[in-house]
């Protein structure tokens, strides 16, 4: 027997549901004007003709609907809330989107769209009278007219779960049978893709055979042969990948337009390259009233936000990875908060750059201050974390935007650093390949001027435990031999630009200043605060000799 034919008869058992309660819930129809109700028993009459639903005598019961699409059709709808809470969650068997980076450049492809999937999947038939509902009539004139789904409803929360698993079975023998051959799936979308054309080809005719006789269907006007490739919202070249034409709409009245305008470009950014910073005005939208129907609008810097996305849009790529090149990072930094970006390197090119994937820290953070060598091996992690999952191998080599002494410095003191670099192998290097997108970008760092030992220098003793609250500055003044004090109305950086040592009875005090140098605020909601740590940060940073911190527990033994 046909070993594809066999795999897609068993795949018909489908996956059952598991509920939270066995007593039944009955949601009562809803009336209808007249033009809706003749919609809904037309399209009703229609799936039953097609065997996707059944007559049924259920106690279970959920309103259905329609409305027009833009065609001026209508479509079924399914109010499933009650019965969706009333079942467990499968989970994700695909967390997701297969990246299309990793198509192997010059192979040979054939994209494929499943049509209908749902409607071609069956519904374990303990699960199908809990999704039945009722098609009424004007004044109650009939009995209510009732059936029952037998194959995967729309708006059921696990019915993607259900259609991955089920595709995912049709698909995986072939995947055994012939493991040269690069099988994408995604819902209704499969991707084949080859070495060679004839391998391609028997691949793409197993697919078929066995999709078709599995129950599904397939669109033969939508199976992609030559390039450009569309796939998953991009077009795939031979070597190149750009997204396809995004329709991005800036009519924004309320949250839930700038919830919707961020939900249609997030998942380009990583292949475009737009960092969380390029989209901060949009994210700030996102703050304050949590009603989706409360005011929103878009000012000048957010609009400048879409302006660069749309140009990334129209004029960035990603490319198609080279399976004999080894995988690189670069970590870049252009603005305080640095970025990252997996690529590989072919000389044998004019340009030589392959861009992979970019790497950016995440939007929110539940420190308030971000230093930089803990963004360093946040992205790290999270670039070695990503390769792993695209290819299954590791970096070759690493460029970091510092320093040989700054280098040493993060392995003896930070311990977010080293265990960013736990079980490494590759190279690690501070010259990175000359390109001008990478070059304009990478800007070389010398190691922290915050002292990890007391200076031979002026000593300065902030004490805030006075009964004013204020603390107050206490420093010895060499050249007249003894102690000077005064409150603290400004910051001790912006008086001495000197060596200095600072002590604190103040573990705060300590521990902001431990962490300023070079970093990035986060999460500072109280606006004098946010402006004296923006003014440490300046001068810290700003600042030309070094300074050694020290949190003590009190200074009794002092003078005074």
């Amino acid at each position: 027997s046909d070993p594809f034919l066999d795999g897609a008869i068993e795949v018909r058992d489908t996956l059952k549901l598991t509920w939270k309660t066995d007593t039944p819930i009955w949601v009562d129809q809803w009336p209808l004007p007249l033009e809706k109700l003749r919609a809904l028993q037309e399209l009703v009459m229609e799936q039953l003709m097609k065997g996707h639903v059944v007559p049924s005598t259920s106690p279970w019961n959920s309103p259905v609907f329609v409305i027009k699409k833009q065609t001026g059709k209508w479509r079924l709808l399914h109010d499933l809330r009650k019965i969706n809470d009333a079942m467990e969650d499968m989970g994700a068997l695909q967390p997701g989107l297969p990246s299309p980076t990793m198509i192997p450049r010059h192979w040979h492809l054939t994209v494929i769209d499943l049509k209908d999937c749902f409607f071609n999947i069956p519904l374990h038939p303990d699960d199908a009278p809990k999704f039945a509902f009722s098609v009424p009539s004007v004044n109650m004139q009939a009995p209510l007219q009732r059936y029952q789904w037998v194959v995967l409803p729309q708006g059921m929360k696990n019915s993607p779960t259900i259609c991955q698993w089920y595709v995912g079975k049709i698909l995986s023998p072939i995947r055994t049978a012939i493991p040269t051959v690069l099988l994408y799936h995604y819902m209704d979308d499969i991707l084949v893709a080859a070495q060679h054309h004839e391998v391609m080809e028997e691949a793409v005719a197993l697919v078929m055979s066995a999709v078709n006789n599995a129950g599904l269907c397939i669109m033969p006007q939508k199976v992609q042969k030559i390039p450009p490739w569309k796939y998953l919202g991009w077009r795939i070249r031979a070597q190149a990948i750009i997204p396809q034409p995004l329709q991005i709409d800036t009519d924004i009245q309320n949250l839930h337009d700038i919830q919707k305008l961020l939900g249609t470009i997030n998942w380009v950014l990583p292949l475009l390259g737009i960092s969380n910073g390029d989209l901060g005005p949009l994210f700030e939208l996102l703050k304050g009233d949590t009603d989706l129907r409360s005011p929103r609008s878009l000012g000048p810097e957010a609009i400048e936000s879409l302006q660069k996305v749309a140009m990334a849009i129209t004029s960035r790529q990603a490319h198609c990875w080279a399976p004999e090149l080894p995988f690189y990072l670069i970590i870049l930094n252009p603005t305080r908060q640095p970025h990252a970006l997996i690529f590989q390197w072919d000389p044998q090119k004019s340009d030589p750059l392959l861009i992979i994937e970019w790497v950016f820290l995440p939007n929110q953070s539940t420190k308030t201050i971000l230093m930089q060598h803990e963004m360093f091996a946040s992205l790290i992690i999270k670039a070695r974390q990503r390769l792993l999952t695209l290819s299954g191998i590791d970096f070759a080599c690493i460029c970091l935007p510092v320093t040989n002494m700054y280098l040493q410095w993060l392995y003896q003191q930070s311990g977010a650093f080293t265990m960013a670099l736990a079980d490494y192998m590759g190279q690690l290097t501070s010259d990175p390949p000359s390109h001008k997108l990478l070059n304009v970008d990478f800007r070389l760092i010398s190691r922290p001027k915050r002292s990890d030992q007391p200076l031979q220098a002026l000593a300065v003793f902030t004490d805030g435990s006075g009964k004013s609250h204020k603390s107050v500055i206490l420093w010895w003044d060499d050249q007249n031999e003894r102690w000077d004090s005064d409150i603290e109305t400004v910051p001790v950086f912006r008086r001495w630009s000197t060596p200095l040592n600072l002590i604190t009875d103040s573990a705060y005090v300590a521990g902001i200043v431990e962490r300023a140098e070079a970093s990035v605020l986060c999460n500072v909601s109280h606006l004098k605060l946010f402006a004296l740590l923006q003014e440490l940060i300046f001068l810290l940073d700003s600042r030309p000799h070094p300074y050694f911190i020290m949190h003590i527990r009190s200074h009794t033994s002092l003078p005074g």
